[in-house]
């Protein structure tokens, strides 16, 4: 049963929900997107599991937002532009056996228990 967190450890959500994790005794594997950017193909795997509207994915009150063309009503332009701008990824995301959670708050996660 192999976890995932897509994780900004600059980020209180973030920090909180893999030590939420831990403290359920999962050492998830740790993708850091800021640096290891997602690929559009990953996002779009991610949209396909999350159970939320793919629009919930973006930033959408970050400033590069703006600026990102991203239409909210098209899953490949979320993709793509979260690809291309990845701070624009809504943060944490958990996935654990074909389910995906965004972990805002850090206690939606415990679904996957």
């Amino acid at each position: 049963m192999s976890w995932k967190i897509y994780h900004n450890p600059n980020c209180t959500k973030s920090r909180k929900t893999l030590e939420l994790l831990r403290s359920r005794g999962v050492e998830p594997e740790i993708i850091e997107y800021l640096i290891t950017s997602p690929k559009t193909d990953e996002i779009k795997s991610i949209i396909d599991i999350l159970d939320v509207e793919p629009q919930n994915l973006v930033r959408v009150k970050e400033v590069d937002f703006v600026n990102s063309g991203i239409d909210l009503g098209n899953i490949d332009s979320i993709a793509s532009g979260i690809a291309a701008n990845p701070k624009l990824l809504e943060r944490p995301i958990v996935l654990h056996n074909g389910i995906a959670i965004i972990g805002r708050p850090p206690e939606n996660i415990e679904k996957l228990f």
